[in-house]
């Protein structure tokens, strides 16, 4: 399930459940061609677990316990980033904040969607979203979230349509969260070569201040596995982790 957020609005969806089918549901409900790509799980944080998903793995959404510690470090980070600044970030990067509560499995599915070029339908939900949004700020894209009927009952419809029984008490301490790869931006005052690969790694949360920079990405499945296990998993005796990656092409299974 899903955590029950702080959110500026009144609104509060039922917590989607961190299950594949359900998120492939949802995402071909939204509009995503198929073909095109699938959610699969993540067995394992090693490097032949990792080796099982399915390629290319387009993005990966994390289903973490929302903790005191967490909390704390969140704001700190957050804090951090908004008084020292971070890697400037790939300007074409969709974020958005959330404020619906309970939203985040649908924050983290738009993020991990519209990020990762994949083909939508003409007309989809999805496609209509991604048209209102444009030149949108991350908040005004919230509020076109909170007013539109486009994904309501797509979200309802997933969350009422998992294994687990939708609970009476709405309040969760589970949280989604989405990481991509985006490309470097050059410095205009060096115009250094990038490194590697030239990808960086960023991690996508509609509940902090913007897109986070989680550094150089020359892999992106090890270089997300990395994150998970120093920035969450670390600080928490919890077992309450769930991974899955959106993966290119239609399932085989």
């Amino acid at each position: 399930m899903a955590a029950s957020d702080s959110t500026s609005s009144g609104s509060r969806w039922i917590p989607l459940e961190s299950n594949p089918e359900v998120l492939t549901e949802w995402a071909v409900n939204a509009g995503l061609v198929g073909s095109q790509a699938h959610f699969e799980d993540i067995y394992g944080l090693d490097l032949e677990l990792l080796g099982m998903v399915t390629q290319p793995a387009k993005a990966v959404i994390l289903l973490f316990p929302i903790t005191d510690v967490y909390e704390q470090r969140r704001q700190e980070e957050d804090d951090r980033i908004v008084a020292e600044g971070q890697p400037e970030l790939d300007p074409t990067i969709f974020w958005m904040k959330q404020t619906i509560s309970n939203a985040c499995g649908t924050m983290a599915l738009l993020h991990a969607l519209i990020n990762s070029n994949v083909t939508f339908s003409p007309e989809s939900p999805i496609q209509q979203f991604i048209d209102i949004c444009k030149d949108k700020t991350p908040l005004e894209r919230a509020k076109i979230l909170e007013t539109t009927p486009l994904f309501a009952n797509i979200h309802a419809d997933a969350a009422s349509g998992g294994q687990s029984v939708v609970p009476a008490n709405l309040d969760t301490d589970l949280h989604f969260t989405c990481f991509v790869q985006a490309p470097s931006v050059l410095s205009t005052e060096t115009e250094a070569p990038a490194e590697g690969n030239g990808m960086r790694l960023v991690e996508l949360d509609g509940r902090r201040t913007g897109p986070i920079d989680r550094g150089e990405s020359n892999n992106f499945l090890v270089d997300v596995a990395k994150v998970v296990k120093e920035k969450y998993i670390a600080h928490t005796a919890s077992m309450q982790f769930s991974l899955i990656a959106l993966s290119g092409g239609p399932r085989l299974d």
